[in-house]
């Protein structure tokens, strides 16, 4: 049983193929500024991004004929439940469409899509990053003009949910969980016996190598309307070119802790804040689940510095065990969640309006 899984992010496509539970294939292509500079919208890049999976598999010899189905990372939909959807028309309209933020992770499905359509085969999603299982009275607030959403890294931590469950002898549906994904974007979730039931998204909370998370809100209205940017520059200084890269010029994880070790106090003062922030909504998702906590999981790229979870489990750890599973794990979390559809241990979804 193969199965191709495809993970657009903003500046890589990742690819892998999976045969039963065994990689046999895990490249990520990284797209520079250049190469994406003809792209006005994220959109635009679909048939780039599509040529760029073609070609790395004829590359590595592999063929379509040999794939049993493909999925892709879901992207920015209106809410939908955890687990498998099949990608249809209706689908694909929504992710082309312009009534859903601009995000990379809208890419994989369509290219999922196109190349499954080749084969006549389904093409699936998995635990896009609109999962949306919260509990009625987080979804307030405080201006009814925007509710809050559902958006975070649903996929790689509902994995590390079930990894460490698995890890203790338990079934994830057992215990409850805060998880920090700590990426290019960094979200917390809290999770109560199988259900996702509150976040805090990418921009509600910590910032990160490349976002700017949660600013005071009177001070973005009034440089939104100071006349300096448009609004082009200023989602890009939140989403791209805030956070770390903001204040060091970097988004590497790795550079900041050399520059850190090198004597650089500034880089160690920023980066000791992001961990103070992302300890803090740790903190907050602990009341969610009114402080019991069965364990506290790092998990993301950045997660294997151990400079920066040291310091975020010496403010948390009095909460719940800390428990450090670093690394993105998504291709693996696509693949192995739509061989469980293959097989008949789940039900993938139709995706309806």
């Amino acid at each position: 049983m193969r199965i191709l899984a495809l993970n657009t992010g903003s500046t890589s496509t990742k690819i892998a193929v999976y045969e039963d539970l065994n990689p046999i294939l895990l490249e990520s292509i990284d797209h520079s500024q250049e190469d994406l500079k003809p792209y006005g919208k994220v959109i635009d890049q679909y048939a780039y991004r599509k040529e760029v999976v073609l070609a790395t598999l004829d590359h590595h010899g592999f063929s379509l004929a040999s794939l049993n189905a493909v999925v892709g990372r879901g992207g920015m939909l209106p809410p939908v439940k955890s687990g498998a959807y099949i990608v249809n028309g209706t689908m694909i309209a929504r992710l082309k469409g312009d009534t859903i933020p601009e995000h990379a992770s809208n890419l994989a499905a369509i290219i999922a899509y196109e190349i499954a359509a080749l084969l006549k085969l389904e093409a699936y999603i998995y635990d896009s990053v609109a999962v949306d299982e919260m509990i009625d009275i987080a979804r307030y607030s405080g201006m009814p003009a925007i509710p809050r959403a559902s958006f975070s890294h649903v996929l790689n931590s509902r994995a590390m949910a079930h990894k460490y469950a698995e890890s203790i002898g338990k079934k994830y549906g057992d215990l409850n969980l805060v998880i920090a994904h700590l990426g290019g974007g960094i979200s917390v979730n809290a999770h109560q016996r199988g259900r996702m039931i509150d976040i805090i998204a990418d921009d509600e909370g910590p910032f990160s190598p490349e976002r700017a998370g949660r600013v005071p809100c009177n001070a973005l209205i009034e440089l939104c309307f100071s006349g300096q940017y448009d609004k082009a520059t200023l989602k890009k200084m939140l989403r791209g070119k805030g956070g770390l890269s903001a204040y060091l010029g970097t988004i590497d994880a790795r550079e900041v802790a050399s520059r850190i070790l090198g004597g650089d106090t500034v880089a160690r003062e920023v980066f000791e804040s992001m961990a103070y922030q992302v300890s803090k909504g740790i903190g907050e998702m602990a009341t969610v689940l009114r402080g019991k906590v069965d364990a506290i999981i790092l998990t993301g790229g950045i997660a294997h510095s151990k400079l920066l979870t040291d310091w975020i489990v010496e403010r948390t750890e009095f909460l719940a065990p800390v428990v450090i599973l670093p690394g993105e794990n998504e291709m693996e979390s696509l693949a192995y969640g739509i061989r469980r559809v293959l097989l008949g241990e789940e039900t993938a979804s139709d995706y309806v309006e």
